[in-house]
C-alpha cells in the first residue's frame, strides 16, 4: 500500500521506517526542513536501537521518503497517518495545535477518498474533533474517513515493538476502512482488534496511566519495604510470578519520566474531569511518583550531610535505558535538584549527553564526561540515575581507589547491595 505519515518523531518515523520494511511504499513528511535535508541525507535526528539501519536500507531500496510537503504526500498515499506532537499543557490537557493544523492541511490537500488515520496519543472525540476540521476545509464532493490507530511503542525498543506488536486497535466510526487498515497491518503478527474511535482513543491513556500506576505501586512498596527492613526486588518477584500480575513495569526506582508517562497521566487525569470524573486514584499516583525524587534526594543529603561543594558523579541522564530521549527525565531532575543545592557533577551517559545539555549547560559545577570509568574520579559519592546495562560493568575497583569517599546511591537497584558491602562501598539503593 501506499502510505504517508506526517511527522518524523519518535513515532512517525519508526511507524514509516517500519511499514517500509514489511513492503509498503511510504512517504514521511515534516515541516522543519532541516529534519527532512538530514533524512535524505541519511542522518537520523533520534537515537533508537536499531532504526538507522531500517531508514537507511528502505531509503536504498526507495520504499521510504521524506518531504516537507503535506499536499505531495497525501497525493501520493492512499492511507495519511498523523503522527505529529501533542504536548502538554499547563493544566494537564493537551495542545491539540498541531494535530488542528495538520487536518487543515490534509484536508485542503485532498481530491479523491483517503483513510485519515491518527496515530498521535490524544484525548478521547479528537476523531470526532478532526472529521468535522476536514469536511469543514476540503473540497466539496471528497470523501474520507478517520481512523483512530494508537501506538503502543517503547522508547528504545521500538523497531522490536512495531514489528512484533501485541495488539493492533483499529477505532472506526464505519466499517469502510476497515478492510484497508487489516490489509495494511497484514504482515505482522497480532490480533486486530476493530472498536468505535472513542474507545480506541481512550486504550492507549488507559494502557499508560495503568502501567504507571504499577510503577508506582512498586514504589510505594520500596518506602514499606526500606521502613521494614524487606527487600522490594523480592517482593515485586514474588507478586509478579502470579501470572494475574506479571512481573513488568514493577521495577521501584527513581519513578517514572519520559514522554508518555507523565503526560498521558495528565491528559487522562483532565479528560476524565471533563467527563465529570474525579480520578483520585491517578492523581495518588502522580504524587507518589513525584515523592520517589524526594525521597532519594533525602537519602543523598542524609549520608553526605550538606551537599554545598561535595563532587558527586550522576550515571545516566536519559529517562530511560536504550534512549537519548531527555524528556521529563528523572535523571535530569535529580541533577537539577542537586546542583540547586551547590553540588558540583560528574555525568555522562552513553547517548543522551548532548541533549543534555540544553536542560543542564556545561560549567564548572556540571561537567560532562565521556567514559562512565572516569566519572567517580575524586567524588564524595556516585549515583546510579538510568538503568543502562552497560552501567553494570563499571569498574567498581577504579571507581573505589579513586573517590574520595567510596559513596554509592543506586536509584536503579543495578547492583547487589551483599557484593557491594563486601567490595566496602557505603551503598545504598531503592527498597532494599
Amino acid at each position: 500500500m501506499r502510505l504517508c505519515i506526517i511527522g518524523t518523531g519518535y513515532v512517525g518515523l519508526v511507524t514509516g521506517a517500519c511499514f517500509a520494511e514489511v513492503g509498503h511504499t511510504v512517504v514521511c513528511v515534516d515541516a522543519d526542513a532541516k529534519k527532512v535535508a538530514l533524512l535524505r541525507n541519511g542522518g537520523i535526528p533520534i537515537y533508537e536501537p536499531g532504526l538507522e539501519e531500517v531508514v537507511r536500507r528502505n531509503v536504498a531500496s526507495g520504499r521510504l521518503s521524506f518531504t516537507g510537503s503535506t499536499a505531495e504526500g497525501v497525493a501520493a498515499s492512499e492511507v495519511v497517518f498523523i503522527a505529529v506532537p501533542t504536548p502538554p499543557q499547563a493544566d494537564g490537557s493537551v495542545d491539540m495545535s498541531y494535530i488542528e493544523a495538520v487536518a487543515r492541511e490534509v484536508a485542503a490537500s485532498l481530491t479523491a477518498y483517503r483513510i485519515i488515520v491518527d496515530k498521535s496519543t490524544v484525548p478521547v472525540k479528537t476523531g470526532e474533533k478532526v472529521t468535522e476540521t476536514i469536511k469543514r476545509y476540503c473540497p466539496a464532493g471528497v470523501d474520507f474517513d478517520v481512523v483512530s490507530n494508537p501506538e503502543f511503542l517503547r522508547e528504545g525498543f521500538a523497531v522490536d515493538d512495531l514489528m512484533k506488536p501485541d495488539r493492533i486497535v483499529v477505532g472506526v466510526s464505519s466499517p469502510r476502512p476497515v478492510a484497508a487498515m487489516r490489509e495494511l497491518y497484514a504482515p505482522f503478527d497480532a490480533p486486530v482488534i476493530v472498536t468505535d474511535t472513542n474507545s480506541a482513543e481512550l486504550i492507549k491513556h488507559a494502557a499508560n496511566s495503568f502501567l504507571a500506576l504499577k510503577i508506582s505501586y512498586a514504589n510505594a512498596l520500596s518506602v514499606i519495604c526500606d521502613a521494614a527492613g524487606a527487600n522490594v526486588q523480592e517482593v515485586t518477584r514474588g507478586m509478579g510470578l502470579d501470572n494475574r500480575i506479571g512481573t513488568r513495569f514493577l521495577n521501584a526506582g527513581l519513578g517514572f519520566g519520559g514522554s508518555c508517562f507523565p503526560k498521558d497521566l495528565s491528559a487522562f487525569i483532565h479528560i476524565s474531569e471533563q467527563l465529570g470524573y474525579d480520578f483520585r486514584l491517578l492523581k495518588e499516583v502522580q504524587q507518589i511518583n513525584a515523592d520517589q525524587m524526594v525521597r532519594f534526594v533525602k537519602k543523598i543529603q542524609d549520608t553526605l550531610w550538606v551537599l554545598k561543594d561535595k563532587r558527586i558523579g550522576v550515571l545516566g541522564l536519559a529517562f530511560k535505558q536504550n534512549t537519548d530521549d531527555v524528556r521529563t527525565s528523572p535523571a535530569i531532575d535529580l541533577c537539577q535538584r542537586l546542583a540547586k543545592e551547590g553540588a558540583h557533577l560528574r555525568v555522562s551517559d552513553p547517548q543522551a549527553m548532548e541533549k543534555a545539555k540544553a536542560l543542564l549547560p556545561p560549567s564548572a559545577a556540571m561537567e560532562y564526561v565521556d567514559d562512565m570509568d572516569a566519572v567517580a574520579e575524586g567524588c564524595d559519592a556516585l549515583v546510579i540515575a538510568t538503568e543502562w546495562p552497560r552501567f553494570t560493568q563499571l569498574d567498581l575497583a577504579r571507581a573505589k581507589r579513586s573517590m574520595r569517599t567510596p559513596i554509592i546511591f543506586d536509584g536503579r537497584n543495578l547492583f547487589d547491595p551483599a557484593e557491594m558491602k563486601r567490595l566496602g562501598f557505603i551503598y545504598k539503593s531503592v527498597g532494599r
